[in-house]
């Protein structure tokens, strides 16, 4: 079959749009999990703190790749059949979750101990510190190296395709088998991913320039 230019490009621009989808599914989702984890990392419990800590360790000192195929035939062991979408979302997810929770632990940290304590003297507890004095400042911070950290969600997606998960890597693969253009095929591929990391690494420079959390 002869591939034209167009169809080369229609085929790749599906594959991004499945990535570009699956970067969102595990950045909203790590998001809402990391931040559960954060609540326990600096819970005042021990234990809370510890597993947190472990979970935290776990997945940043292990490849993305292991990771994925644990859940990937982890799950499927279990007599659940498991599809390249799901397991992939999950993984990420996992992933994504660790990384912002340290990121934002960094950020709650640098909040100085006098807000914790003239929140204390207003008779304010715990919960409602964390939610009006300590979270909103420490947000100020964290939306820099947040987006930033995005990029690293998109490049993470390439990982998938050893899966069978048909994102932009996988499609570019089977586009260059096919066409015996290898060269041109992952030239668009990475100008695929160039087009999506490039503005969230502009953005996250721009932010924290704006916000000037340095200062």
């Amino acid at each position: 079959m002869d591939f034209t230019l167009w169809d080369i490009l229609r085929n790749l621009l599906t594959g991004l749009q499945w990535t570009l989808l699956l970067s969102l599914v595990a950045f909203v989702c790590g998001g809402i999990a990391g931040l559960l984890v954060l609540l326990a990392r600096i819970a005042p419990l021990r234990v809370p703190r510890l597993l947190a800590k472990g979970y935290i360790e776990l997945f940043q000192g292990t490849p993305l790749l292991m990771q994925l195929f644990l859940v990937f035939f982890g799950i499927a062991l279990l007599g659940i059949d498991v599809s390249p979408w799901l397991a992939a979302a999950c993984a990420l997810t996992l992933f994504t979750s660790a990384f912002l929770a340290e990121i934002w632990r960094g950020c709650v940290e640098a909040i100085g101990r006098g807000q914790w304590e003239a929140a204390e003297s207003l008779a304010m507890s715990r919960l409602e510190t964390l939610r009006h004095v300590v979270l909103p400042q420490a947000l100020r911070i964290a939306v820099a190296p947040t987006v930033g950290f995005s990029v690293q969600v998109v490049k993470g997606t390439a990982v998938t395709s050893i899966i069978g998960f048909t994102e932009l890597t996988k499609t570019g693969s089977m586009l260059a088998n096919a066409t015996f253009e290898p060269f041109m095929v992952y030239g668009f591929v990475a100008l695929g991913y160039f087009l999506l990391c490039y503005p969230l690494s502009l953005a996250a420079y721009r932010l924290e320039r704006r916000l000037n959390v340095t200062a």
